[in-house]
C-alpha cells in the first residue's frame, strides 16, 4: 500500500489536517477503536479537540487505547495517559469505560500482559491478532515509533500483541504495542514534525539503505493505509 502523504506548513496545521482527516474516519461509524500517541504534536491535537470538535464528535463510539505509555503513574508528567487526560479527556463527554489505559504503576511485564488482553477483549480481531480501526503514531529523532528502539528490532516482529520496551539512554521501561498488531491496523497515521526529524522522514520515504535500521520504516500495514502528516520543516521533497 503506497504512503499518502500529507504536507502542513507547521505542527499546528498538521494538528488540524489530521483533525480533518480522523473526524471524517468517524462518519457512519457506529464504534472506533484508536491507539494514542504521546509527544509534542499530540499535545496540540488533543487541544484542538477538545476545543474545536468537543460538541462535533459522538465520543461515546470511540475506545481510546495508546500505543504505548511510560511505567509511571497517571499524575507523573510523563504520562502519555496524564496529558491526555488534562487536555482531552477532562473536556469532552466520554464514558470512563472507553478510555482503555496502560496502568504504568503496575508491574511492567505483568501490565503487558494484561493490557493485551484488555486489547483483544475490545478490538476486532484477524488471524488471532487485534485489529485497531485507527494508531496514531510518532516518531523520535532516531527512527524509533511507539516505543519500539532501534536496539529492540525483535518487537517488530514478536508474537505478543504488547511487550516491554526499554528507552536507550534513561533505561526507563514502557509498554508498548508490537509490529504485528501496528501492522495490522486499518490505518496507520504517522504525525512528525520538527527540523530534526528531516533526515530521517527522507530516509524512509525515500526507500534510502539505511531505512530499515529505524523502526518507524518497518511500519507498513499488510492492507490498511499508511498516512505521514508531516509540517515542513520535516520534510525535504
Amino acid at each position: 500500500m503506497p504512503v499518502q502523504l500529507h504536507l502542513s506548513p507547521d505542527p499546528s496545521a498538521v494538528a488540524e489536517d489530521f483533525s480533518r482527516f480522523f473526524f471524517e474516519a468517524l462518519k457512519d461509524k457506529d464504534h472506533f477503536t484508536v491507539a494514542l500517541s504521546g509527544g509534542s504534536t499530540p499535545k496540540l491535537l488533543f487541544k484542538l479537540w477538545a476545543e474545536q470538535y468537543g460538541t462535533a464528535i459522538d465520543w461515546s463510539k470511540i475506545r481510546f487505547f495508546w500505543g504505548d505509555e511510560r511505567c509511571v503513574p497517571p499524575n507523573h508528567e510523563e504520562s502519555n495517559y496524564g496529558m491526555t487526560k488534562s487536555l482531552l479527556f477532562n473536556h469532552i463527554d466520554i464514558p470512563e469505560e472507553n478510555i482503555h489505559r496502560v496502568i504504568g504503576e503496575a508491574d511492567p511485564e505483568a501490565e503487558a500482559t494484561r493490557y493485551a488482553d484488555e486489547i483483544s477483549d475490545n478490538t476486532d480481531s484477524e488471524d488471532g491478532y487485534p485489529v485497531f480501526d485507527l494508531i496514531i503514531l510518532g516518531m523520535g529523532g532516531d527512527g524509533h515509533t511507539a516505543s519500539i528502539f532501534p536496539h529492540e528490532m525483535e518487537l517488530l516482529e514478536v508474537e505478543r500483541f504488547c511487550a516491554v520496551a526499554t528507552h536507550p539512554e534513561s533505561g526507563q521501561k514502557r509498554v508498548s504495542l508490537t509490529g504485528p498488531v501496528i501492522n495490522r491496523a486499518r490505518s496507520v497515521a504517522f504525525l512528525v514534525t520538527g527540523a530534526s526529524k528531516v533526515e530521517k522522514v527522507s530516509s524512509i520515504l525515500g526507500g534510502a539503505a539505511d531505512a530499515k535500521l529505524y523502526p518507524a520504516a518497518h511500519i507498513q500495514p499488510t492492507s490498511g493505509d499508511l498516512h505521514w502528516f508531516l509540517d515542513e520543516a520535516a520534510f525535504q521533497g
